[in-house]
Formats: structure tokens, C-alpha cells, sequence
């Protein structure tokens, strides 16, 4: 079991709450989680980081497939399923679309096929004209937390020496 992280938290990360200049501890914190691949993403939010042409651009430039993983043959019939989900749960024609495109849905797929736990700053919603990452995990079974969640189970420590 890893944590797979969603786009938003490397985002809010970087602008809000572990920023580079002064929380190093986090970023560090991420990189002593992959040695045993307990903190990891997938290639498409490494696709969607690269984009932003900024310093987590740069971090993310400098973390290759073993922190970002790329879709493999055992994903695919997660990919199904969380597309037949998407399909039959209610969402409107656009919303269904839009995830189907998105990092979101590889994320989810990933995470079940490999019984991961997604994290994201996401929060389950009711609307229909969007799919949230929090919804497709509960409809595929995919247990899904916020990074404070993670940093606490995962028992991470941020401490000045």
C-alpha cells in the first residue's frame, strides 16, 4: 500500500502550506517516503505539474517514474471500472467526459489496482457536473484521505533541530 498524491496537493503545497523557501521539511519528508515507495504519483499529475512552468515544475522535473508511475497492465481493468462508474453514476454527459480525460481518473485507477490510498485536498460534492476524486473513490472502493491525514498516520515529523 502507497499514498498516491493528487496534483492539489503538490499545488496547495508549494503555494500555501510547505513552500519551498520555508518548509523544506516536507519536500524532504516526500523524498525519504519514496526509497520504500510509500509516497508516491502517477505520471499524469506529473504531466499536469510540468505545465505550470514554476518551481514545482523544476521538482517535479527532477522525479522520474519510480515517484511518478506510469499506467501499467494491471491498471486497466481499473481503468474500466472507474470508466463504467463514471458512467452509471448519475454525472452529466460533460462531467463524465472531463474525468475521463483528467489525471483524476488514472489516479483512482491506479489506486485500486494497486490498493493504494488516494490523497487529496478534494472533498466529496453532490453536484452532477462535476466528478470529485473523493466520489469515484467511494464508488470504486478506494480509500481516500487529505494530506494532514496522511502526514499524521503516516506519522511525519517537521522538526527544528
Amino acid at each position: 500500500m502507497a499514498y498516491l498524491l493528487d496534483s492539489d496537493v503538490f499545488i496547495q503545497a508549494k503555494n500555501l502550506h510547505y513552500g519551498f523557501d520555508f518548509c523544506p521539511a516536507f519536500w524532504d519528508w516526500i523524498e525519504q517516503q519514496r526509497q520504500p515507495a510509500a509516497v508516491l504519483s502517477i505520471e499524469k499529475v506529473r504531466d499536469e505539474l510540468l505545465a505550470g512552468g514554476d518551481d514545482l515544475a523544476t521538482w517535479a522535473q527532477q522525479h522520474g517514474d519510480d515517484f511518478f508511475i506510469k499506467p501499467d497492465a494491471a491498471v486497466l481493468p481499473s481503468l474500466r471500472a472507474a470508466s463504467a462508474w463514471a458512467s452509471g453514476a448519475g454525472y452529466e454527459p460533460a462531467a463524465v467526459n472531463i474525468f475521463l480525460q483528467a489525471a483524476d481518473y488514472y489516479l483512482v485507477a491506479a489506486a485500486h489496482a494497486g490498493n493504494h490510498v488516494v490523497v487529496t485536498h478534494e472533498v466529496p460534492s453532490v453536484s452532477t457536473k462535476k466528478i470529485k476524486i473523493p466520489d469515484a473513490c467511494i464508488g470504486l472502493g478506494v480509500k481516500c484521505m487529505s494530506p494532514f491525514e496522511m502526514l499524521r498516520t503516516a506519522r511525519a515529523r517537521f522538526v527544528l533541530p
